[in-house]
């Protein structure tokens, strides 16, 4: 209920600065903010393309949402874990130097993933690393626009110090293993949850290392390559045996307090004919008017709604009031200027999907409680 007040109040903030309300304007959107997990309204350096796992996860939850049969909006069936937040966190690595000087003709790279951008009653359902392999195709000789052997290990850096994060006695295996790419494209996911939970924890996250090998056969064929080339006098090593690729952590989790089962609803109807009686009225909420276009990235914005009406006595039973309403009712009939009107409020919402960015730049997919007013009554 705070968060639909919190956004019909940012809805009026033309008028409100006009009115001279403009702090009070600039507190209620930090307290919205805050309840995104956001420390300030974000403001992205470049626009990230959306993953389209996340597109389809939005549109599909937008049909969920228009869905009379009951469902569970706290579980994310794409990765088959409970949660109401998919967040694409960003790798903030970088190449350890090129090509590892521990192997010849491996590389290395440095991944870093913040994790403090969950809150701490974030209960965390799923970390998994996505990489995603590209051939360059006009700088790779056609004996290797095969399929590709590859082999890929996965360090977890225990601490950093000046002989580097590669150093082999800095770091941990966590895994090792093959991956056999296709010319055109390859990806390789790997569920690091338990290593991500433990990073929550202050001072135990210092990053992976992610070295790469090609085959020996490839390495051979590389060789035979490099040595028809001597004249050149180029290493063309980084450039030929392995691909481009891109690394970002998937993390689910579940924030208890705002998701919750959903029951079985009917579909809404917002009555067209004038009336005072208490009941729903149309309230659309862009996201433009508001200023926050350059971050939310979908929906543009919404029909929110609000209640607003009186609650005349005796009431009727489509004004869904409660036996203490009732009496009060019957008390204001007998002394209208001492007893008020029970009030016309939201008695039953619905939720709202928002894909937008936080403030490190990360995609963020959130499913978010009472956000929609379905019902009114009077209370």
């Amino acid at each position: 209920m705070e968060t639909l007040v919190l956004l019909a109040l940012a809805i009026l903030s033309i008028s409100a600065s006009a009115l001279g309300n403009g702090e009070d304007l600039k507190t209620q959107e930090r307290l919205f903010l805050n309840s995104l997990g956001l420390s300030a309204r974000p403001k992205p350096s470049e626009h990230r393309r959306v993953p389209s796992v996340l597109w389809r996860m939005f549109k599909r939850t937008g049909t969920r949402e228009n869905d009379t049969r009951e469902s569970d909006p706290c579980m994310v069936s794409e990765y088959g874990v409970r949660g109401n937040i998919v967040r694409f966190v960003q790798d903030q690595g970088r190449l350890v130097s090129g090509w590892s000087g521990s192997c010849h003709s491996c590389v290395e790279k440095y991944m870093f993933f913040n994790m403090s951008v969950l809150q701490p009653v974030e209960q965390l359902s799923l970390a998994q690393l996505e990489i995603k392999f590209q051939w360059d195709m006009f700088r790779t000789p056609r004996f290797l626009l095969g399929p590709q052997a590859l082999s890929v290990s996965l360090y977890k850096v225990l601490r950093v110090t000046l002989r580097g994060t590669s150093h082999e006695a800095h770091r941990r295996l966590v895994l090792s293993q093959s991956v056999q790419l296709e010319p055109e494209a390859g990806s390789l996911t790997l569920d690091l949850t338990a290593l991500a939970e433990n990073w929550r924890k202050p001072g135990h996250n210092y990053g992976l290392v992610l070295e790469l090998q090609p085959h020996p056969v490839h390495t051979q064929a590389t060789d035979i390559f490099m040595a028809q080339n001597l004249a050149t006098a180029v290493p063309l090593r980084p450039t030929i045996t392995l691909p481009e690729f891109h690394a970002s952590l998937v993390v689910v989790s579940l924030n208890p307090l705002q998701c919750r089962s959903r029951q079985k609803r009917s579909a809404v109807y917002l009555p067209v004919t004038p009336s005072n009686v208490c009941k729903p009225r149309r309230l659309y909420i862009d996201f433009k008017d508001v200023g926050w276009q350059d971050w939310i990235i979908a929906p543009q914005g919404y029909l929110a709604n609000y209640c607003h009406g009186e609650c005349p006595f005796p009431l009727s039973e489509s004004l869904n009031g409660t036996n203490h309403a009732i009496l009060q009712t019957l008390v204001h009939s007998l002394d209208p200027h001492g007893t008020p009107q029970p009030c016309c409020v939201p008695i039953r919402l619905s939720p709202v999907s928002m894909l937008y960015y936080d403030n490190n730049d990360n995609v963020v997919l959130r499913h978010y409680q009472d956000m929609v007013v379905d019902e009114c009554g009077c209370r």
